[in-house]
């Protein structure tokens, strides 16, 4: 399952993050996404669990968990979905 985590102290590391989360679970993948022209955080990243039931637990203990100078917000990850080329036929 790939949980979004928003609200990210922009001083952040993955190997953070990926710390974090493990304390839940195996963490396939941790990304923190960063602004292409200064490399620097945007603040928000994602963690991919392969256990739904590790993940669902990660969410549940994590979200508002302070992480650096900030409450963490977890939840669920959409799949991005082109819902408009849908809508529009």
């Amino acid at each position: 399952m790939k949980l979004l985590i928003r609200n990210l102290d922009r001083a952040t590391t993955e190997d953070e993050l990926r710390t974090l989360f493990e304390g839940y679970g195996v963490v396939q993948s941790c990304t923190i996404v960063q602004d292409p022209a200064t490399k620097s955080s945007k603040g928000f990243g994602f963690v991919e669990m392969p256990k739904i039931g590790d993940a669902k637990a990660a969410t549940i203990n994590l979200n508002s968990h302070t992480l650096g100078a900030n409450k963490i917000r977890v939840k669920k990850a959409d799949d991005k979905v082109e819902n408009k080329d849908k809508t529009s036929e």
